[in-house]
């Protein structure tokens, strides 16, 4: 038991580190940032500023309608002036499911938004740790649970604080594939007491966001989310992050998702419209009443 904590302390260790050195404090106007991004000459800058006295606009406005940029590099200079992670267009292609960081104006992403604000009012109004986990789980695949969990996962870490997003579903992994993160090793190596290489990843591009996948397929996954090394592993994780978030298998194979629950110290319930049986909605829910888990409430997914 004990290499495991020494394991992922270590692991801890070097994603704080990674973290204080990516929040790098950028001070400089919007106009500086686009200048720089898009090398534009002294002359160019002039045409801009020329432009935006005349007609009373914005720097970015003016250059937008100069040419001279597009509307998403205004956007992306906003963002690094306010420390807002945005997707850039290769990560747009290649984690499409962010929509968070992607469409960050989309009706989705505002959806999100508005969960992560009940959550958080919610874990501080509860009976629960202040160091508790928050596990995701959903009674049947399919449910948008993955989806849910990463892209609250990134709406946590655009407000600054460390985000930690597990993907506790030892049965189907998928989190690697969301955030392009390497799965070599992960939560299902550490639990076994194999983790040699760092398992804790950084997410390109979201400072404070880190992921620790699920790691390979065990023939065993509930019996590892059951040991006493995954609830001491959630109390470690939750002390050296500000949110970690846990994705858990569905319901419909098995009971990983309670019990992931129990050992995370509070739960909220996925269920997708038109698609998800009341029945096995009630069960979930049923499942944890009489267990010290705090039932942050259920969200309904339409997309």
């Amino acid at each position: 038991m004990s290499a495991v904590n020494v394991e992922d302390s270590e692991n801890v260790r070097t994603a704080l580190n990674k973290t204080n050195d990516s929040q790098a404090v950028h001070d400089r106007s919007i106009g500086d940032i686009i200048r720089d991004a898009r090398n534009l000459s002294a002359a160019e800058v002039e045409r801009v500023l020329v432009y935006q006295r005349e007609n009373g606009v914005r720097f970015g406005e003016a250059a937008v309608a100069l040419g001279l940029v597009s509307e998403d590099d205004v956007l992306h200079a906003l963002a690094q002036q306010f420390h807002y992670p945005l997707a850039n267009a290769e990560r747009r292609l290649s984690s499409p499911e962010l929509v968070v960081l992607n469409q960050p104006f989309s009706v989705q992403a505002e959806a999100i938004r508005a969960v992560r604000s009940q959550v958080i009012m919610r874990q501080q109004q509860g009976a629960a740790s202040s160091h508790a986990s928050l596990a995701v789980i959903s009674p049947q695949t399919g449910d948008g649970k993955t989806y849910f969990a990463a892209n609250l996962a990134v709406s946590l870490a655009q407000l600054g604080g460390r985000t930690l997003v597990v993907d506790a579903d030892l049965r189907g992994p998928r989190l690697h594939e969301v955030f392009r993160v390497p799965n070599n090793a992960g939560l299902s190596t550490i639990l076994s007491g194999r983790a040699e290489s760092q398992v804790i990843q950084g997410v390109e591009g979201v400072p404070g966001l880190f992921v620790l996948p699920g790691g390979a397929i065990p023939p065993n996954p509930l019996e590892l989310v059951e040991r006493p090394a995954f609830g001491l592993l959630m109390r470690e994780l939750g002390s050296k992050f500000d949110h970690v978030i846990v994705d858990t298998a569905a319901a419909m194979y098995g009971s990983d998702g309670c019990v992931a629950a129990a050992k995370c110290g509070s739960a909220i319930v996925i269920a997708r419209k038109d698609a998800c049986r009341y029945e096995a909605l009630q069960d979930l829910v049923a499942s944890l009443s009489g267990s010290s888990v705090q039932f942050l409430g259920a969200v309904v997914n339409e997309f």
